[in-house]
């Protein structure tokens, strides 16, 4: 009897899948809000945009779009010459992140936030690791809804001054547990868990 694969050699083998280290910086924040996520190749888009939601500490209210060169993928979108494409259809793998050196993440077009994402190394999944996985980090992110960028670095002002009536509304609105300068990893892995591959 004949085998499927008689003189053809061995199956080809299928290559390891590999992770992608990416450094995600909040653009124009000052002190530098960071964080390090190492995420599977395979990781779809959208899922990556759930990733940031959490590193961030923000609750997808807004639209989104990673920006790659001239692609756009996000919340899909086509009116006149902005076009948008469904991020739920591509994974990281189909991006070619090995060799791009930058790529953005827009956030909440009103308010104009930015997330610069840089990959950082690239290399072969070992057996028993979890993704995605938030490494380092420094800084709470900016508040979902606080107003952008300058109302962000206003409100850091603010709330150095308790009080003054705009330190204490800053202070109510934010909740007696935000805290500018903590970064918690053990919350951020905790609900990436959550989100799996």
């Amino acid at each position: 009897m004949i085998g499927l694969l008689e003189g053809k050699g061995s199956p080809a083998k299928k290559p390891p899948e590999r992770f992608f280290t990416l450094r995600l910086t909040v653009a124009g924040c000052s002190p530098r809000i960071w964080r390090r996520l190492s995420v599977r190749e395979s990781m779809w888009l959208s899922r990556l945009h759930d990733s940031i939601q959490i590193l961030f500490d923000w609750f997808d209210y807004q639209t989104h779009a990673f920006n790659l060169d001239d692609l756009r993928y996000g919340n899909p979108l086509k009116r006149d010459e902005l076009s948008i494409e469904d991020d739920r259809d591509v994974s990281l793998a189909d991006l070619d992140l090995e060799h791009r050196a930058r790529f953005t993440y827009d956030y909440n077009f009103g308010d104009g936030w930015q997330v610069e994402l840089k990959v950082e190394r690239v290399g072969v999944i070992e057996k028993g690791v979890a993704f995605p996985v938030c490494l380092a980090g420094e800084r709470a992110g900016p508040p979902e809804d606080c107003g952008g960028l300058e109302a962000f670095h206003d409100m850091l002002a603010c709330i150095k001054e308790p009080q003054t009536d705009l330190g204490r509304e800053w202070l109510e609105w934010l909740g007696p547990d935000y805290s500018p300068e903590t970064c918690d990893l053990d919350k951020i892995n905790k609900a990436l868990k959550k989100l799996g591959k």
